[in-house]
C-alpha cells in the first residue's frame, strides 16, 4: 500500500519543513485543502497565490474539497457587478466557472458543528466542510476565519502561506 503523508498540525517550522520534504518525495504528494469562496473567486479571476493553488489541484499536487452550500455561495458571489469585467475578459459564464470548480473539488457532506463564528455565520459552512473532508488546511482571505488560526486540528491560512506550507 502506498504511503500518504499528511500535514503536521503544528506551528513549529522545523516540523513543517520536515513535512514539506516528505511532501516532495511522496508518491502521492498532495495536501487536502478547503478553499473559502473568496479564495476560489480570486483564483478563478486573477493571477496570484489563489490561482497557483487551483493550478496545483489541476496538476493533482493537492486535493480540494467543497460542499453544495459553498458551491451555491460561489454561484451567488460571481455575478456581482465588480466581477463583471473579469468574467467578460475570461469569456466564461458564472455557470461555467462554478461547474469547472465543482469538477476540480470533491464535494462532501458537511459535518454537523455548533455555530462557531458569530460575526459571520456563513463561515461555519467552511469549517463544517473542512472537518468533513479531513482537510489539512483551510485557505481563506476572510479575517473571521483567519483570526481563528486553526479549527480543531485544521490550520487556517491565507493563500500565500498555504503555498509556503505546501512547498
Amino acid at each position: 500500500m502506498a504511503q500518504h503523508y499528511r500535514l503536521a498540525r503544528t506551528h513549529h517550522s522545523s516540523i513543517a519543513s520536515a513535512f514539506v520534504n516528505k511532501f516532495r518525495m511522496s508518491p502521492f504528494p498532495h495536501f487536502l485543502l478547503l478553499l473559502d469562496t473568496n479564495t476560489v473567486v480570486s483564483g478563478l479571476l486573477w493571477e496570484g497565490a489563489s490561482s497557483v493553488l487551483l493550478r496545483a489541484a489541476r496538476e493533482r499536487r493537492l486535493e480540494l474539497f467543497t460542499s453544495a452550500a459553498l458551491l451555491a455561495e460561489l454561484a451567488d458571489v460571481l455575478p456581482r457587478a465588480h466581477f463583471a469585467r473579469k468574467l467578460a475578459a475570461a469569456d466564461l459564464s458564472v455557470a461555467q466557472l462554478v461547474s469547472r470548480y465543482a469538477l476540480l473539488a470533491k464535494q462532501v457532506i458537511p459535518a454537523d458543528i455548533y455555530a462557531h463564528i458569530k460575526d459571520d455565520p456563513d463561515d461555519d459552512a467552511v469549517l463544517a466542510c473542512a472537518l468533513a473532508a479531513n482537510a489539512d488546511l483551510i485557505v481563506s482571505g476572510d479575517a473571521h476565519l483567519r483570526n481563528l488560526k486553526h479549527y480543531r486540528r485544521i490550520q487556517i491560512v491565507n493563500p500565500a502561506d498555504a503555498i509556503k506550507l505546501i512547498g
